[in-house]
This record gives C-alpha cells, sequence and structure tokens, in this order.
C-alpha cells in the first residue's frame, strides 16, 4: 500500500508540473539605442580604368565603429557575372604605387560587393584615425588570374574624400 501511495504521488507530482503554463514570451524586435547606427565613414571614388571598355566603377567607405574597429564597403558596378575582382589597398597614389598593403575580400562579379559579407572588417584600431593621412590606393582586378586593374581610386592624402561625416 505503501508503494502504491508513492506511485500516485509521483505521478501526481509530474502531472502538476507538465500541465503548468509556461509563460510565453513575445520577441524583441527594436535594436538598442545607437544599435546598428555607422554615424562615421569616409568615402572615396573607384573609377574605371580598364583598357577594354567594360566601365567598372564604384565607391569605397569606411566606417568607424564603436568597437574601434573599421569596416570597409565597397560597391561596384559594371562588373562582370561570374567573376571574383580581386581587391587591394596599395601603397602610393593611382598608377605609381605597387606595393601591397591590404587585401580585401573579393568583389563578387554578379553583386558588386564583396563575396563573403557586406562588410570587411579591419581590427587595427588606429587604422580609421589615419586614413585622411594614408599615402594609398585601391585597386580593383579583372580576376584572381587576370591581373589587369579594371578600376582604381585614390585615398588618403592623394585625394579628397567624395563624402564624410
Amino acid at each position: 500500500m505503501k508503494t502504491y501511495k508513492t506511485i500516485v504521488l509521483i505521478i501526481a507530482i509530474a502531472i502538476g508540473i507538465v500541465s503548468c503554463e509556461q509563460e510565453r514570451l513575445e520577441p524583441v524586435l527594436t535594436a538598442a539605442d545607437g544599435g546598428g547606427t555607422l554615424n562615421t565613414y569616409v568615402a572615396y571614388t573607384i573609377e574605371s580604368t580598364d583598357p577594354t571598355g567594360s566601365n567598372v566603377y564604384g565607391r569605397v567607405v569606411f566606417y568607424k565603429t564603436t568597437l574601434d574597429q573599421t569596416l570597409v564597403q565597397i560597391s561596384m558596378y559594371n562588373t562582370i557575372d561570374g567573376l571574383m575582382h580581386p581587391a587591394l589597398v596599395l601603397d602610393g597614389a593611382s598608377g605609381v604605387g605597387t606595393t601591397t598593403s591590404m587585401t580585401f575580400d573579393t568583389i563578387d562579379g554578379t553583386s558588386g560587393e564583396f563575396s563573403t559579407n557586406k562588410f570587411f572588417v579591419i581590427t587595427d584600431e588606429a587604422f580609421y584615425d589615419a586614413i585622411l593621412t594614408m599615402d594609398a590606393h585601391i585597386n580593383i582586378y579583372l580576376s584572381p588570374e587576370d591581373d589587369t586593374i579594371v578600376a582604381s581610386g585614390n585615398i588618403g592624402i592623394n585625394t579628397e574624400p567624395v563624402e564624410s561625416n
């Protein structure tokens, strides 16, 4: 009889636990104040240099984050569908410097943007503050196998930004 009462008690407790209503929370769909906003940026033009006349051009924007990182976004137009276009930062003015100082992700020819993420992240805390004094330019190449420069744009001391905030 004692085991019977114990079993009934265990079943009653189990039913009580399972039958309790669980509070269903609604998702929070708003961002925290300042979340998702990038207010500090500088933008430069990337102009076509392609001798075959494909007229590939665009813009590079450097954003400063609250985490002391720099996000880079490149948007290109008239890129070639199916090709991946390497994007590099080289020392010196466009057409002069040949030493690579930074390699970005490749540009997807179908979208005209980075192939892996919307932004390329530079974790060097001092990078953004040094952009305006850099002696550099950006080259966009036809493909990883063909080093034809299809677009190029000066940055830093070699040109004025087209927009900044």
